[in-house]
C-alpha cells in the first residue's frame, strides 16, 4: 500500500512562514507529478501548485512570489515553503501526488494526503 504523509502545519500570524511536508511510502512505486491542494472553510478545494518529477513548477497566482514548492526524488517527499502568510490562506493543506504503482503489472494511481491545518491569524 502506498500512502502520502503530511507534516508542518500550525498556527502563525500574519507575515510569519511555515513548511510543510508530504512523504510518500510504501514499496514498488514510482511518483511522477505531485502538487498542493488547499481548502478554507466554507469554500472548494482550490490548486496551490504542482512540481513535476524534473522540478518544473507552477502556482496559483494568489501564492506565487510567497510559496515555493520543491521535492526530493531520493525520498519520494515534496514540500511547501510559505512565507509572508495571510490570514487568507488559512486552510486545511492536502498534498497530491501522481504515482505508479505495482511491479509486473503497473497502474496509475491519485495519492492524497491526510491534510494539514494551516491557520494564519492576523
Amino acid at each position: 500500500q502506498v500512502q502520502l504523509v503530511e507534516s508542518g502545519g500550525g498556527l502563525v500570524q500574519s507575515g510569519e512562514s511555515l513548511r510543510l511536508s508530504c512523504a510518500a511510502s510504501g514499496s514498488a512505486f514510482n511518483i511522477n507529478d505531485m502538487g498542493w491542494f488547499r481548502q478554507a472553510p466554507g469554500k472548494e478545494r482550490e490548486l496551490v501548485g504542482s512540481i513535476t518529477r524534473g522540478g518544473d513548477t507552477n502556482y496559483a497566482d494568489s501564492v506565487k512570489g510567497r510559496f515555493t514548492i520543491s521535492r526530493d526524488n531520493a525520498v519520494n517527499t515534496e514540500y511547501l515553503q510559505m512565507n509572508a502568510l495571510k490570514p487568507e490562506d488559512t486552510a486545511v493543506y492536502y498534498c497530491h501526488a501522481d504515482a505508479v504503482i505495482g511491479r509486473a503489472i503497473k497502474r496509475n494511481l491519485d495519492l492524497w494526503g491526510q491534510g494539514t491545518l494551516v491557520t494564519v491569524s492576523s
